[in-house]
């Protein structure tokens, strides 16, 4: 099933519908969502993508990222997306948007307003495993230690959703 994303301007008005690859190829801005999920211990989320990932496979990410569908909000996509990858429901809450293009490699980008949901969530995944090759927890000290020692095994865009993240928290 060929997937669509949503072309908006920077003030989030539709421009129309694109083939999600190709929009990728084009660099066009489109609509986006990422969330972050925490436990109790204030410890991130991260997912290992999917070795069959046309992008940025088995790199690690935020919990889920992605788009939402025409007519979808942002929020019925993120709360959607968790169940998909993840196979939990959770609550989440918005936090901030911001635009922002990142270079994939193989000719791809990211060129988003991406929208920013935060929710909890402790254990008992259920994960897509066409999407989701694994998960972990770890604390935000030790985050920042691996993504400066290895910044090759994170997705260009987490990276750039993190130090979002960070200068809004």
């Amino acid at each position: 099933m060929e997937e669509f994303v949503v072309l908006v301007n920077p003030e989030d008005k539709v421009l129309g519908l694109m083939e999600k690859q190709q929009a990728h190829i084009n660099g066009l801005l489109h609509r986006a969502f990422s969330v972050f999920l925490f436990n109790s211990k204030g410890e991130m989320l991260l997912q290992k993508r999917a070795s069959g990932k046309y992008h940025s496979p088995n790199q690690w990410t935020n919990a889920v990222c992605s788009h939402p569908r025409q007519g979808e909000t942002y929020q019925e996509g993120a709360v959607r997306r968790v169940k998909e990858e993840l196979g939990i429901e959770t609550e989440l809450s918005e936090k901030f948007n911001f635009i922002y293009k990142a270079d994939v490699g193989g000719g791809l980008w990211e060129h988003e307003l991406d929208h920013v949901f935060v929710g909890n969530h402790e254990a008992d995944f259920h994960l897509n495993k066409e999407e989701v090759e694994e998960v972990r927890f770890i604390s935000m000290e030790d985050l920042d230690k691996e993504i400066s020692e290895n910044p090759e095994n994170f997705t260009e865009w987490f990276k750039i959703i993190l130090e979002e993240y960070k200068h809004h928290f």
